[in-house]
């Protein structure tokens, strides 16, 4: 199977097993980040597409200086925006506690968070500010480390240093609120 680095370069020689395994792989996490930040399935389906699409068709260069994963979501990222400079006036929230379910039924948050503590954690995040939210999905279930973040967000370390100390605080309010205890917080 190989890592994703080597899962594109198989693609980028000619072999298309190489980005459907990379779709695969990541479909469900880039489609609750960029839903984390859009808030709107129809949309988010759109600019997950659009990412996969820039892949097969511009085929931008990977090189190397961060992991391929940091390297995808800063693509999302940037479509995500993108998308949201052209089509402004027509994103709208939806609920927070609306689940995320694509087109097809799928149910992208129960397959991609699995246990119903993440659910729940996952579910509050989306009521943060953008910036608090993204952070934190960033780190905790991308498991992208302080460097990879910073890429993804365009910040420095710094930054995400304390806009992670300001987003973990911001979340411990909401759950303690709600009456729900995470320990990792």
């Amino acid at each position: 199977m190989g890592n994703d680095a080597e899962r594109y370069r198989r693609f980028l020689s000619g072999d298309d097993e190489g980005l459907r395994e990379i779709i695969e792989i990541h479909y469900s996490g880039l489609t609750l980040y960029v839903n984390g930040i859009v808030r709107n399935i129809s949309d988010t389906e759109d600019i997950v597409q659009d990412t996969f699409v820039t892949l097969a068709v511009k085929k931008p260069r990977f090189n190397g200086k961060c992991s391929f994963k940091t390297w995808l979501y800063a693509i999302a990222r940037n479509r995500t925006y993108n998308y949201m400079k052209r089509h402004r006036a027509r994103i709208s929230d939806q609920q927070i506690d609306e689940l995320i379910t694509l087109s097809d039924g799928t149910d992208v948050q129960r397959d991609y968070l699995r246990s119903r503590q993440n659910i729940e954690l996952h579910r509050a995040m989306r009521g943060l500010n953008g910036e608090y939210f993204q952070v934190l999905f960033l780190m905790y279930f991308v498991g992208l480390d302080t460097e990879g973040a910073a890429r993804v967000m365009h910040k420095s370390k710094r930054q995400i240093g304390d806009l992670l100390y300001r987003a973990k605080k911001s979340l411990r309010n909401k759950l303690e609120k709600a009456g729900f205890e995470y320990e990792e917080f």
